[in-house]
């Protein structure tokens, strides 16, 4: 009797263990748990359920490969588009198809096999001297043109960015032209592609370069930075091809993972993280531009203007994304 007893109260608090921890998601992230945070308190607050982030800035794909079906993550957030064409490769998401997601997010900004949606997105900009040059109207092919010879400065042509960047180009004007474009804009660099974004932005400010390319955002963060400031005032922002096809942007985006514990659960915050409250808090968060159409940019953003967008569906960068490594690596663009 007292056997019977005692095993009825383990499968209950079994049963108990069980239940909470089906209410507790794990989110895989390549962006910071601070940046997110907010959000993901708001969604455990109206709906229960508890999130944890584990963050890395990179191998979050090889390590779901070692974990494998053994996997906590439910959830991948990533940084980049080409991260995550890098789950998607790799066989470590699968599709979710909501009506919900599909409603709020663009179909251009998602995938056609419903297998990763965008989040939020950012424009490849060019900035210029104020100094030295103004505010000027350019186009990503202008950036090859020889009265630009030694102003150009760039981080590495193999970051994930400039990837994007490259495989947009050969989307537009196909394999041979990209890379004649991308000779000239090599013969231009100022310096040898190097740091970050914001370092680009600060070789112009020290007088290194007179055109720098980075992503929108990293103004916006600048801005936030006391010490880099000068660095953020020293440049106008511009948008490229606004006469033509319009600016290339890239994305933030999320995916739900193959082996997901807790798959409904997991569904319930990709929704979340896609309708209006979600949307206004991660892009003011991270001075991005909202992906769902109705939802406004922060005023910061908002500030640097309306501009024209690239119309080319995200998911056809993923089509010229290995034919852009290879162009780099003819030209050798990092030596």
């Amino acid at each position: 009797m007292k056997i019977t007893k005692y095993l009825t109260i383990l499968g209950l608090v079994c049963l108990a263990s069980a239940a909470n921890a089906a209410e507790k998601l794990t989110v895989y992230s390549y962006r910071q748990a601070f940046l997110i945070d907010p959000i993901l308190e708001s969604f455990t607050k109206e709906t229960g359920i508890g999130v944890e982030i584990v963050f890395s800035k990179k191998g979050i794909a090889e390590r779901m490969v070692r974990e494998g079906r053994l996997s906590p993550a439910d959830i991948v957030l990533t940084s980049d588009f080409s991260r995550l064409m890098d789950l998607v490769d790799k066989e470590l998401v699968v599709p979710v198809s909501s009506e919900v997601l599909k409603a709020n997010i663009p179909a251009n900004f998602r995938s056609p096999e419903d297998n990763w949606y965008s989040l939020t997105m950012r424009v490849r900009n060019v900035y210029s001297s104020k100094e030295r040059l103004g505010k000027i109207a350019i186009d990503y092919e202008d950036l090859a043109d020889p009265k630009y010879k030694g102003k150009i400065c760039t981080r590495s042509g193999k970051h994930p960015y400039n990837i994007s960047l490259v495989a947009s180009m050969i989307a537009h004007h196909g394999e041979a032209e990209t890379k004649r474009w991308l000779e000239g804009l090599k013969a231009n660099l100022a310096r040898k592609p190097q740091g970050n974004d914001r370092g680009q932005i600060k070789a112009v400010k020290e007088g290194l370069c007179d055109i720098a390319i980075g992503n929108s955002y990293y103004l916006g963060k600048m801005l936030q930075d006391p010490k880099q400031v000068p660095w953020a005032e020293s440049v106008e922002i511009n948008f490229p091809n606004q006469a033509n096809r319009g600016s290339h942007i890239n994305v933030s985006g999320m995916a739900l993972a193959k082996y997901a514990p807790n798959k409904d659960n997991a569904i319930k915050l990709m929704e979340y993280l896609s309708g209006d409250e979600a949307q206004k808090s991660y892009a003011e968060i991270n001075m991005e531009y909202p992906v769902k159409a109705d939802v406004k940019p922060s005023d910061l953003v908002a500030s640097w203007g309306e501009f024209k967008a690239d119309n080319l569906p995200i998911f056809k960068l993923a089509e010229y994304h290995q034919t852009a490594v290879k162009l780099l690596d003819q030209v050798k663009f990092d030596l």
